[in-house]
């Protein structure tokens, strides 16, 4: 083994590398909280197993600065606003990064009292942070997020800014979890289960990992959550359309559906990535403006805000299966996770538009959908403690593969 990636021996003189034991951290464009689970790996088998999850929804102070800081201008329109005591886009940053790393803490805590476990049966932790900037034609990405001040609370080695070492060979720092689909999907498959053609993540954006026979490679699809969450919360205070049953009252707007579907970014060739600087509700209005320039509407109000409900879901809906027929498959069957598996609207108009595929949640195959992306950094920290490289090229379009990652001690 290469000097550089020998096991790290540290506090109490336990090996990190070796432990089974890794606990993945996820909050998600959708920014509604945070989710933990502590998994354990099995080198034999290669399969992975949650022995605890637990997930907390973030401070309403807290989801307001990501919320402004995700946004283009939304931090400056926040002070404007004089909601907090904030002079500058880095004071709101800076609080925000010591803020969100504190709740970190506060769930990992909660997490290991749930299990009966310390921090000494722990290899490390991984936390992605909160993306609040990622252009990747620039070479730039930014998660807002303090390693440090999580390690000095829970006492557990912290692996976090996983997507700029894969900017640096080339690569869009983006989609990471095409990975590890293929780590606990295609390789666990057993052979009574279904050929899995392609896994398809509903957070705040979709992604997709698409398995052939050469190389498994996948791509942002565009938006899936984002603004479904966002026009929901506007119009009903809730965090999300429960079920899609508010979406599935509206009837879509087939001329706003075909004006929104011409955002440059679903005419992209993958390798791809997206996020909020594409998708927001500021963009949503502005389409929205246009929308009624376009038709001479007197007032936005014309539009019952369930159809525009109904129409952002078809959205999604649309955009992925656009981007699935793009492609040759000899099966046909797919698995859906992240929190958009839980919308029974969404998921049934989606099999609407695919026709003669199968669709189903990642439940089948015995993993929640809502833990995925979390047990998806306990993965990849995992690579990182061991020296394994845990970008795929073929994803992210770097030029090689390379160990992902920064360890805080």
């Amino acid at each position: 083994m290469d000097e550089a990636i020998q096991p790290t021996q540290v506090g109490h003189g336990k090996t990190l590398s070796n432990s089974p034991y890794y606990i993945g951290m996820m909050s998600g464009t959708s920014l509604d909280g945070m989710d933990a689970v502590l998994c354990q790996f099995y080198d034999e088998t290669g399969e992975i197993e949650v022995l605890e999850s637990h997930s907390l929804a973030f401070p309403d102070d807290l989801r307001t600065v990501l919320l402004a800081l995700t946004v283009p201008n939304g931090a400056y329109q926040l002070i404007e606003q004089n909601q907090l005591a904030f002079e500058s886009e880095l004071d709101l940053y800076g609080w925000a990064s010591s803020f969100y790393a504190e709740f970190a803490s506060q769930v990992v805590i909660e997490l290991l009292q749930k299990s009966g476990m310390t921090a000494d049966d722990i290899g490390a932790i991984g936390c992605h942070g909160q993306t609040v900037r990622h252009h990747p034609n620039w070479g730039f990405t930014l998660q807002l997020i303090d390693p440090n001040i999580i390690a000095e609370r829970t006492g557990i080695a912290v692996v976090s800014d996983f997507r700029r070492r894969d900017m640096a060979v080339g690569g869009q720092g983006a989609p990471l979890v095409p990975a590890f689909h293929q780590a606990i999907f295609k390789q666990n498959q057993q052979k009574n289960q279904p050929n899995i053609s392609a896994v398809l993540n509903l957070g705040g954006i979709a992604n997709v990992t698409i398995f052939n026979e050469e190389q498994s490679f996948g791509f942002d699809t565009g938006v899936a959550n984002l603004l479904i969450d966002g026009w929901a919360y506007r119009h009903t205070g809730q965090l999300f359309d429960k079920n899609g049953d508010w979406a599935k009252s509206g009837q879509v707007i087939e001329p706003l559906l075909k004006q929104l579907l011409t955002h440059p970014f679903f005419a992209e060739n993958p390798p791809k990535s997206t996020g909020r600087e594409a998708f927001n509700l500021a963009w949503l209005d502005e389409q929205l403006h246009l929308f009624y320039q376009v038709y001479q509407s007197d007032t936005p109000n014309e539009l019952a805000p369930e159809d525009v409900q109904a129409t952002l879901t078809e959205l999604t809906v649309v955009s992925v299966a656009n981007a699935l027929q793009a492609f040759e498959f000899d099966d046909k069957y797919l698995l859906v996770c992240g929190g958009g598996a839980l919308n029974t609207y969404l998921m049934s108009r989606l099999q609407s538009h695919l026709g003669d595929w199968t669709v189903e949640s990642s439940k089948k195959y015995g993993v929640l959908p809502t833990l995925v992306e979390s047990m998806a950094f306990a993965w990849l920290a995992r690579q990182t403690m061991t020296g394994k490289p845990s970008n795929l090229p073929s994803v992210t379009g770097a030029n090689k593969a390379v160990v992902l990652g920064q360890v805080c001690f």
